[in-house]
């Protein structure tokens, strides 16, 4: 049976590989971004920012929901301002926020309706400059938690972390021969995600083969979070 899921910040590699797979499935993905259209969704909406205004109404019942806007804002601590603190809250969490406010009447329509929310390896793992991305994210996994127990047992919500992973957004850790070797060799894996490894967790905790799974952040990171070697 075909689905239908939302994606916020559709324009990201994470969005459009996840949409790649969904659709291989026979569903329907909707995309909205602050971008222009970048994939082949079924639609798309451009829009401003994720406050609540901005959102697109949607009449229909959707089965799935992911928030996937983020930032990689890396500063000593004594350098950042209260401005980028609020910004990279404001992208990150309240946006969430924003968007599952909007939606959720929608997803309350379905029957097994799943939303998805991205963290990072740095919520849950002290790493130099990583101060502001660390408590936003931070915040996003306690958001995962207490929805997923408010919501339960109508909406499933859970989280991906991925580690270091080969997009646009963090192209500039990842552009050269030697940022490529050091950030491999910093990962128990020895190598940097690619796109399609978080997408494919993300696909599966949308989808019923994950229906006994809630309240879960799930760690796509090659070992990054757990393992000292």
């Amino acid at each position: 049976m075909s689905n239908t899921y939302l994606f916020a910040g559709a324009s990201s590699a994470m969005a459009i590989e996840t949409a790649r797979l969904l659709q291989a499935n026979g569903n329907k993905v909707v995309g909205i971004s602050t971008k222009d259209k970048a994939y082949a969704y079924d639609l798309f909406y451009k829009v401003e920012n994720y406050e609540s205004a901005n959102l697109p109404a949607i009449a229909d019942g959707i089965s799935g929901l992911v928030y996937f806007p983020g930032t990689i804002n890396l500063k000593p601590f004594h350098r950042l301002t209260s401005d980028e603190f609020k910004s990279d809250f404001e992208i990150n969490t309240l946006g969430a926020v924003n968007c599952i406010q909007v939606y959720l009447p929608n997803l309350k329509k379905s029957n097994n309706a799943s939303i998805v929310l991205l963290s990072s390896v740095a919520a849950q793992t002290g790493m130099p400059f990583h101060t502001s991305i660390s408590m936003a994210k931070a915040a996003i996994e306690a958001l995962t938690r207490s929805l997923a127990a408010e919501l339960a047992p109508a909406i499933r919500v859970n989280c991906v972390a991925p580690s270091l992973t080969g997009t646009p957004l963090a192209e500039r850790f990842t552009n050269t021969a030697e940022k490529l070797e050091a950030s491999e060799k910093r990962n128990p894996l020895k190598k940097v995600g690619s796109p399609k490894e978080p997408a494919n967790a993300i696909a599966f905790l949308l989808t019923q083969q994950s229906s006994w799974i809630t309240g879960q952040i799930i760690a796509v990171d090659g070992g990054m979070g757990t393992l000292k070697l």
